[in-house]
């Protein structure tokens, strides 16, 4: 478990109000940008393979089917929307790695988590409405490499030039970038960007701490989330190396490997907002202060011995499933520019996977069976 800390006090805390979010004028037009960005990734994608795949976080590494415990006797303040009150409910994780293209593991990029919690009650959020989960898409920082859209569609042009070419090229320039960052690392510094083109180190997925990067309504209140690994099997694993060259497929390698024998557990917890200076709702670039308002647990997740990832589990999760941070409660509301911005973004790119692919997405309402 978490070291107990002593919260502010609870009229610290911002209390959510629709005026803490600052819309651009040209937002729209900001946001149309980013989807047809993302959709000359996709359509480039189908053009070369025939198959519709995410236009981020293509790739996944682990599917896995776990459960998430809400316990009884959380402070008012934390007891908020999903975890108002003690509960289990099923949940599927997806395991993934940045680019919208299918690349090696070699290829080393920001690693991502999408959860979704099925059988959540509750008034839904526009364009969710008939669904009963809740996602919470997660990426291994705790801040986001753009501040605001406009920023991030800057990034996206870069990428989306790059989609599906000089594979060999791209290696090449990973193996770079990822000394790059070792030595920028080794003086105490650290680059989003240069993570993000590939410079990412080598190291194992499990043992990461995943962040929801931009804040959501937290029922009265604003926060931001993460999933941190709590059973020793898995923080053995943070920043343990992972045999990636020679293994297009590494990391889904090494969490299969894993799963076979042994179980997972990481504890939710929540960053509550206690001073909009210092913790912005609409820059996404900026790390909310954890010595002002600390990380604290709300939930246990766990994930039991199965088949991590299999072409099966795939079919299921990669081809007929959609995350998204727009899928849930009005009591989770995604806030800032750059959580506003997935909802259309993350919706055509599902619309054109179910389109080219054939196959619509759809969102699971009771237990979900994985096939090993």
């Amino acid at each position: 478990m978490s070291t107990p800390v002593t919260p502010p006090a609870i009229q610290q805390f911002v209390r959510y109000t629709p005026t803490l979010e600052q819309i651009p004028d040209d937002e729209a037009e900001t946001i149309q940008g980013l989807t047809e960005a993302l959709r000359n990734i996709s359509e480039r994608v189908y053009e070369d393979s025939g198959h519709a795949v995410r236009s981020v976080h293509a790739k996944s590494h682990g599917l896995l089917a776990a459960v998430l415990d809400v316990p009884e006797g959380l402070p008012p303040h934390l007891a908020q929307g999903i975890f108002a009150k003690p509960g289990r409910y099923d949940v599927v994780m997806r395991f993934s790695t940045n680019p919208g293209d299918i690349l090696d593991d070699s290829i080393s990029t920001p690693r991502g988590l999408a959860v979704k919690i099925i059988g959540v009650e509750g008034e839904r959020l526009p364009g969710s409405e008939g669904e009963n989960v809740q996602d919470i898409v997660m990426q291994n920082a705790p801040a986001f490499t753009a501040a605001t859209p406009k920023a991030f569609l800057k990034t996206l042009k870069l990428l989306a030039a790059t989609t599906d070419k000089a594979p060999g090229l791209k290696k090449a320039l990973s193996a770079v970038l990822r000394g790059t960052e070792k030595a920028l690392e080794a003086v105490g510094g650290e680059s989003g960007t240069l993570k993000s083109l590939g410079g990412h180190p080598e190291t194992n997925l499990l043992g990461e701490t995943y962040y929801s990067i931009a804040p959501v309504r937290y029922g009265d209140y604003v926060a931001k989330l993460s999933l941190a690994p709590v059973s020793a099997s898995l923080t053995d694993l943070t920043d343990a190396p992972v045999e990636i060259n020679g293994h297009p497929n590494g990391l889904r390698e090494s969490v299969n490997s894993f799963f076979v024998q042994q179980s997972g557990e990481w504890e939710v917890r929540v960053q509550l907002c206690t001073n909009v200076e210092t913790m912005p709702i609409e820059d996404a670039s900026v790390r909310w202060p954890e010595d002002e308002s600390p990380f604290v647990t709300v939930a246990k997740l766990t994930a039991g011995p199965q088949t991590a990832w299999s072409e099966a589990r795939a079919a299921v999760v990669d081809e007929r499933m959609a995350f998204g941070p727009w899928h849930g409660v009005v009591a989770h509301q995604p806030l800032g520019g750059v959580m506003r911005a997935r909802k259309t973004t993350y919706q055509s790119s599902a619309e054109y996977r179910s389109e080219r692919n054939g196959c619509p997405i759809h969102q699971p309402r009771e237990q979900t069976y994985l096939p090993e």
